[in-house]
């Protein structure tokens, strides 16, 4: 199947109920848009997005931390089991055009250093406020700026 773009979105475990809501928002819209999607595959914004893009009817991959693949959320489309723990953070940022990151710890940190040191967008909302980042506060406006940096 051919794709319109690979986004990787990182967050955190511990997230609100409206940070929850926007992310299942922000995963149809992504499945909308026919962009692949990669997670880490647990949850709060990962089970979020991963539940937006499968209400979307696109696709998600869960790059797990864990060796069972089982671990994964009820949502992903493909669970891929590392045994990695948290340096599986690096591979999902590896397979992405764009990363976006909501809300999230210092494990969405590490996500968003290893997209940044690739030279690669990232989109935050609700999250870190690094330099080179592109701060977003609305969904439309995530979806716009994701859409905007694939035809870089």
């Amino acid at each position: 199947m051919k794709y319109n773009g690979r986004i990787a979105v990182f967050g955190g475990r511990d997230i609100t109920e409206e940070i929850y809501k926007d992310t299942v928002e922000i995963g149809k819209r992504m499945a909308e848009k026919n962009w692949l999607v990669f997670c880490g595959g647990g949850e709060g914004v990962m089970e979020a997005i991963a539940k937006g893009v499968s209400h979307g009817g696109g696709t998600c991959i869960g790059i797990l931390k864990d060796k069972d693949f089982k671990t994964g959320n009820d949502f992903l489309t493909i669970p891929i089991s590392t045994g990695m723990d948290i340096t599986r953070n690096a591979l999902i940022s590896y397979n992405c055009d764009v990363g976006v990151a909501i809300s999230g710890a210092y494990g969405t940190l590490s996500e968003i250093a290893f997209t940044l040191a690739q030279d690669k967008q990232l989109i935050a909302y609700h999250t870190w406020d690094i330099p080179k980042s592109i701060k977003v506060d609305s969904i439309n406006l995530l979806i716009q700026e994701v859409d905007r940096c694939l035809k870089i």
